[in-house]
C-alpha cells in the first residue's frame, strides 16, 4: 500500500481520534446497545437500530485510521532542508499577480486540510503547482475559474 503523508501534527491528531473513538465513543455505544436490548422486542427498537449503526460506523472509521496510522510517513516540516524549495509540508507565502493579494499556505496531507487555517491537500492544484519552486518563481494554477498566476514570496518550514 502507498505511504500516507502526514505531518506531525497530522499524525498526532490522527491518534486522538483513534483513541476518543476506542475509549470513550466504543465503549458509550455498547452501553446503547445493551440498553436498547433490555427494552425487550428488537424487531421494531429504533434505539437499538441506531446504535448499531452508530457501531458500524465507529468501527469503519476505527479500520480507516488505523490504516491510515500504519500506513503514514510523518514528515516534520521544521527538520526539513529543502534549500527554499516547496515540499510536503512547507509554509508558502504566494501573492496573486494580478490582484496582488499575498496569502500563506501550509501544505500537507489530505486528511489534514483545513482552508479555513490555510492548511492545503499535497494534491490540490495550488499544491501541485507549487511543489519543487522556490522563492521568486510564478506558478500557473488551473482552478475551476480560470489560469491564476502566483509569485512565491517566501517559503519557511515551521
Amino acid at each position: 500500500m502507498n505511504k500516507i503523508p502526514l505531518t506531525v501534527r497530522g499524525a498526532e491528531k490522527l491518534k486522538a481520534e483513534l483513541h476518543n473513538l476506542k475509549t470513550v465513543q466504543r465503549p458509550a455505544v455498547i452501553q446503547a446497545i445493551a440498553e436498547a436490548r433490555a427494552q425487550g422486542d428488537l424487531s421494531e427498537n429504533a434505539e437499538y437500530d441506531a446504535a448499531k449503526e452508530r457501531q458500524s460506523f465507529i468501527e469503519g472509521r476505527i479500520a480507516d485510521v488505523e490504516g491510515k496510522l500504519s500506513n503514514a510517513q510523518v514528515i516534520d516540516p521544521a527538520r526539513l532542508d529543502a534549500d527554499g524549495r516547496c515540499v510536503f509540508g512547507a509554509t508558502v507565502r504566494i501573492e496573486d499577480t494580478d490582484s496582488g493579494e499575498a496569502m500563506s499556505y501550509q501544505i500537507v496531507g489530505e486528511d489534514e486540510a483545513d482552508i479555513k487555517v490555510s492548511m492545503i491537500s499535497i494534491s490540490s492544484p495550488i499544491a501541485r503547482a507549487l511543489i519543487g519552486k522556490s522563492v521568486g518563481d510564478v506558478v500557473e494554477v488551473v482552478a475551476p475559474g480560470g489560469v491564476r498566476e502566483f509569485e512565491i514570496l517566501d517559503v519557511r518550514y515551521i
